[in-house]
């Protein structure tokens, strides 16, 4: 918790240096870009078990992010109790059940076509860990007084960023979900209403049958993503 006698500026010297040689970063570039490209979004999960600690090591990984003032505007819930995953599950799904009633109207579901989604989200409850992401709008000092925090969604989406590498690189699959509104996980979960729900990631191993939509495998190209200016 931050206190306001300790808000001042002391440099130190950068402690992790990493020097590569050429060479060696192409290399490095190369094999992190050859891993991520096997990351899927999955729906179908088995019942296999995952240790907490696997869970904390991935969340701690996130919380190295980089944000705005360094106030780190995030909060995660890890969630494998199956009571309350149920009511998460039938929450998010009353909400999806408006969203696909008409809700986001033809052209984003129209958009969706190519997912193959729908309002059955079964994967909140088979899926053995959920964790929920929430942004911190404000923070507090020691005493109690509250202090903005700033570059919020730009500052939680690298942090998420950084959660879904770190699951992956753990040999995990998830899947992102974004029930609008959520604020009934803020009740659910604890949480206070300086923090606004924005994810929702099931976590766990893939299913022996396990499916992802052909169109999730179309990429855009480099030339497409990428403008260089030299």
């Amino acid at each position: 918790m931050f206190a306001r006698e300790n808000i001042e500026y002391e440099p130190v010297d950068l402690p992790d240096r990493v020097s590569l040689t050429d060479e060696e970063m192409l290399i490095e570039a190369q094999a992190f870009y050859d891993k991520m490209k096997r990351r899927h979004t999955v729906r179908d999960y088995t019942d296999r078990p995952i240790a907490r600690e696997v869970i904390e090591d991935c969340i701690r990984t996130a919380g190295t992010a980089p944000s705005g003032a360094n106030h780190q505007p995030w909060h995660f819930v890890a969630v494998s109790d199956p009571a309350f995953k149920k009511r998460i599950r039938d929450a998010a799904e009353e909400e999806e059940r408006r969203f696909y009633d008409g809700g986001a109207g033809d052209e984003w579901l129209k958009a969706l076509e190519p997912i193959g989604t729908n309002d059955h989200k079964p994967h909140l409850e088979d899926a053995p860990w959920l964790i929920v992401v929430f942004a911190q709008k404000w923070g507090e000092f020691d005493d109690g007084a509250r202090f903005k925090n700033y570059y919020v969604p730009e500052s939680t989406g690298i942090a998420c960023g950084f959660l879904l590498a770190a699951l992956h690189h753990a040999g995990l699959v998830s899947l992102t979900h974004t029930p609008n509104p959520m604020k009934f996980l803020n009740e659910m979960l604890g949480r206070p209403a300086s923090e606004k729900p924005i994810m929702i990631v099931a976590v766990g191993h893939p299913s022996e049958d396990a499916k992802v939509p052909a169109v999730a495998k179309i990429k855009k190209p480099l030339s497409e993503i990428l403008t260089v200016a030299e």
